[in-house]
């Protein structure tokens, strides 16, 4: 296996652009942008791939072949604005189909770059589109690009791929598309259902009945900060993960669990995020023989928080983590804004927190996050041979 990492990039992307929107390419311009100013990209052993659009074949492994005849004709013809296309979600833009369709092969393209040897990591910030269903667009999300390549690992011969999201909204799309395969394990840490879209991912969402244990679901409680989000992961991803044995981690890393992201209502830093991102990587290195695609997602703190939080992952996947107390370039500074001269821009790239948690135990009086680590090892844990009340497990 290479040890090279595949960075997925062209500025092409960034014609997924449903205009005055919270989902503003801005937010993946500036992390490119960040991570080229500071290094990242010009590392030994970093390839930087052009992507090519997915193909029909593609696409309808996992959405409906009329779903994809209405995203084509949709910015013709308003008779197709069904679909949950024509939203305040998901407007209608001038090159849908063609935009959608280039952020999944990039994330095939990210894919196949792993699982053939070619890099042992892989790279797609402007992907994580994972609200997509089979034949519906869903917040913000045309093509679901994760789930895409899921499909593809599949028919090229995996076995055994394993999903975790760690954006704020619950990975539904993804989770329906496999609910039901033993093949993929979903995991997805998200604010709770109950206070935030989609309205699913509760902990007895398991697996369909040809996969139990297949699916697993922590939702938290709002206001969660670095230590509990950290805790709560630790308590829950570890143990599943290695039951399940992967062969390839694939992870949706969205952004908007930050304290600063006006859509949602964790209170995470991009210090926690960074420690994440190092657990995932830490996870994949175990137990997949470091073999990992990542994917952006949601984050809509265009300048305060993505470029920072998807620098660092793309160091993370790259090398050697930044030292969070890395001031921002000059030149990017200048850049954002430039972009953006209505948001502040970050001097640093740490928010001065420290991430450390204490880890799970099932004793004493629960908090809330507690309450919900036990739960989902409840709901999942016996399903995949586990002790819900043993922290070894």
């Amino acid at each position: 296996m290479s040890e090279e990492t595949v960075v997925v990039w062209d500025e092409s992307l960034l014609a997924y652009d449903m205009g005055d929107h919270p989902l503003d390419p801005v937010r993946v311009e500036l992390t490119m942008a960040l991570a080229r100013e500071l290094g990242v990209l010009d590392r030994p052993g970093v390839r930087l791939v052009k992507p090519d659009p997915a193909d029909d074949a593609a696409l309808t492994r996992v959405h409906r072949p009329d779903y994809l005849d209405a995203v084509r004709a949709a910015p013709y013809d308003s008779f197709f604005a069904g679909y949950g296309l024509g939203t305040s979600d998901n407007p209608i833009f001038e090159g849908m189909h063609e935009a959608s369709a280039l952020i999944a092969g990039a994330s095939l393209a990210a894919a196949e770059a792993v699982w053939s040897g070619q890099a042992r990591r892989a790279v797609n910030v402007a992907g994580g589109l994972h609200h997509a269903m089979a034949g519906r667009a869903a917040g913000f999300c045309v093509y679901n690009d994760p789930a895409v390549a899921i499909a593809r690992l599949l028919d090229l011969g995996a076995e055994r791929i394993a999903y975790v999201d760690i954006d704020v909204h619950h990975g539904d799309g993804v989770q329906a598309i496999f609910y039901d395969d033993p093949r993929v394990l979903t995991v997805s840490l998200h604010e709770t259902p109950l206070a935030l879209f989609p309205g699913t991912g509760f902990p007895d969402e398991t697996g369909g009945p040809g996969a139990p244990g297949s699916a697993v679901n922590l939702p938290l409680p709002p206001g969660i900060t670095d230590a509990g989000w950290l805790r709560a992961f630790h308590a829950v991803v570890p143990s599943v993960l290695r039951a399940f044995r992967p062969q390839l981690l694939v992870t949706q890393c969205g952004a908007d669990s930050h304290r600063l992201d006006p859509l949602a209502d964790l209170r995470l830093t991009v210090d926690g995020q960074r420690a994440a991102h190092l657990a995932l990587r830490a996870l994949a290195d175990e137990l997949c023989a470091g073999r990992w695609v990542a994917t952006g997602g949601g984050g809509y703190a265009l300048v305060e928080v993505v470029p920072r939080a998807w620098t660092h992952l793309l160091a993370t996947a790259t090398g050697a983590p930044i030292d969070p107390a890395t001031l921002t370039p000059p030149a990017w500074r200048e850049l954002a804004r430039h972009r953006r001269p209505d948001r502040e821009v970050p001097l640093r790239m740490t928010d001065d927190v420290d991430p450390s948690y204490e880890p799970w135990q099932p004793s004493g009086e629960p908090d809330a996050v507690g309450r919900a680590v036990m739960a989902t090892r409840k709901a999942v844990f016996p399903l995949l041979g586990l002790d819900p009340h043993d922290p070894r497990d």
